[in-house]
């Protein structure tokens, strides 16, 4: 007698399954937004310059939703705004120096102006969104390396946030951090980082005579570091008692959320890259010398 089939799909299968809807929304959306960012970045530093200040624009505004009650067109954001586009474009079009230095007269403003009312969380929002949009912004400038160094933190970041979201739902286990990100495990953490040792392997062999071992180990740290970056966030938003910076991106929450691996890891890598050559910094986190 042979097995009758079933009409009915399998849960997990069936397209009008919420876990399911909020895989594909995720997807599109993160498609979109990466589409975007790779556009920009091939079409040169200047472009990309431009988006790298649009998105912190957004984050500056969500900054503001987290930590001041939702925030709003106040005087702080404001003046937060005003410090991060003046240090942006500083960094397109001056010395590094001069970004810093912008940032850090932004962020005496931003301290007089919250002296009464915890100065100290306005700065440090200038910082966060600032500072990784002057480490993107002087990596893509820094030839002829400088595509292929944000394309090596941009791969890192978004195959670890890929595999640690697959390997935390199947296979779960031991969590991470419970007290600050719940759905966080150790699986997903060890998928993550085994995913960016991935990518540097693609990257050695494109590059051809970039040290094999340097290239791993740097992609696994950047990988890390990118992690803690998501735990860093999460930490932020629980202590605001906020569960999403805001809700412009379907599935995702805000640009804040998305953007918080790649916070850290480009500040990370351009640090690295200027330890290492001044000169070159592109070069020098791709090929360690």
């Amino acid at each position: 007698m042979r097995e009758g089939r079933s009409d009915l799909a399998r849960p997990e299968e069936d397209p009008t399954n919420p876990q399911i809807k909020e895989l594909q929304l995720r997807t599109v959306s993160a498609v979109a937004l990466g589409g975007c960012a790779l556009a920009a970045l091939f079409a040169g530093p200047i472009p990309f310059g431009f988006l790298v200040l649009l998105v912190a624009l957004v984050m500056c505004w969500e900054w503001g939703h987290i930590v001041r009650s939702g925030g709003g067109m106040d005087l702080t954001f404001i003046v937060h705004a005003l410090t991060v586009s003046a240090a942006i474009l500083a960094a397109m079009f001056g010395p590094a120096e001069l970004a810093l230095g912008l940032l850090a007269a932004g962020g005496v403003t931003l301290v007089v102006l919250n002296s009464d009312d915890g100065p100290g969380v306005s700065v440090l929002g200038a910082l966060y969104v600032g500072v990784p949009a002057i480490a993107l912004i002087c990596l893509r400038s820094s030839q002829p390396f400088g595509l292929t160094a944000v394309m090596f933190i941009f791969a890192v970041v978004w195959a670890g946030d890929i595999a640690a979201f697959l390997g935390g739902r199947q296979i779960g286990g031991f969590k991470l951090y419970p007290s600050i990100s719940p759905n966080k495990t150790w699986a997903g953490l060890i998928s993550a980082v085994a995913a960016s040792i991935i990518v540097g392997a693609v990257f050695w062999s494109y590059l051809g005579d970039a040290p094999l071992l340097y290239l791993l180990l740097c992609a696994a740290g950047l990988g890390v570091v990118a992690q803690l970056g998501d735990l860093a966030e999460s930490a932020l938003k629980r202590l605001f008692r906020v569960k999403d910076s805001s809700d412009l991106i379907p599935g995702h929450g805000g640009f804040m959320d998305r953007m918080d691996g790649i916070v850290t890891a480009a500040c990370v890598g351009l640090a690295v890259g200027l330890l290492i050559n001044s000169e070159a910094p592109a070069r020098a986190l791709l090929y360690g010398s």
